[in-house]
């Protein structure tokens, strides 16, 4: 990290496992990479190592290029790791009425359940909620009445490509828009049945890209042509 400085590089890009181990070595920190502790990117600015969290923004303006905001909508997120703590932190921050959160009561709950509250602390706007994903009942309550369902799982990806949180098809309908953080394979068994039903889904190539763009502009101050890059990687 202090070669950041010492070569005066404009940044640098942070994945597993450094996401929370660079912390202490960055003099800043946005409001959401603080809020979820977690920094994926690095931009030096004349000196002063800035850490910030690209992917909840990947998640808002991949929605954002699909005509979807997330202000004053209730979405039901699916997961309590890495990628669901960047997307509910954005998503809260950019205005969204409610987000139901629903992770497996695993050995990582009460972590999951703290770092909620953290979000709703920096967010106090947004009603922030943690359920049992086995709890099917409440999960099919929320989303009868949610705007969005997003998928922060690794089901779906390998080696759980047949697989989907969502196994009744009838709890989907065509207001409803659903969006997915897997990008391999391009489409999830999850967003294939949502589309079959009429959804509007979101995958989670369009999320990596839009998080990479938004990097890049964070070095540069130039916006990354994210349709023409998005037709080669579509083709």
């Amino acid at each position: 990290v202090a070669a950041i400085r010492t070569l005066h590089m404009r940044g640098a890009n942070v994945t597993m496992p450094c996401k929370n181990a660079v912390i202490p070595f960055l003099d800043e920190l946005t409001p959401a990479a603080r809020a979820i502790q977690a920094v994926n990117t690095i931009v030096n600015e004349d000196g002063v190592l800035v850490g910030h969290n690209t992917d909840g923004c990947g998640y808002t303006q991949n929605l954002r290029r699909n005509g979807i905001e997330v202000e004053g909508k209730k979405i039901v997120l699916l997961g309590g790791g890495g990628a669901a703590s960047a997307i509910a932190i954005q998503a809260a921050l950019e205005g969204a009425a409610e987000i139901a959160v629903f992770n497996l009561r695993d050995a990582f709950w009460p972590r999951v359940e703290q770092g909620l509250k953290t979000i709703a602390q920096a967010a106090p706007g947004c009603a922030i909620s943690l359920r049992d994903l086995e709890d099917r009942a409440a999960l099919k309550a929320a989303i009868d009445r949610c705007d969005i369902l997003s998928n922060a799982t690794r089901v779906g990806m390998a080696p759980y490509e047949d697989q989907s949180n969502i196994t009744d098809g009838s709890w989907y309908r065509p207001d409803l828009v659903v969006t997915d953080v897997v990008y391999a394979p391009p489409e999830t068994k999850m967003l294939r049945e949502a589309r079959a039903a009429g959804c509007k889904t979101c995958d989670g190539l369009g999320m990596l890209l839009c998080q990479g763009a938004e990097a890049f502009r964070l070095y540069s101050g130039l916006e990354m042509p994210v349709e023409e890059i998005r037709t080669l990687l579509y083709t």
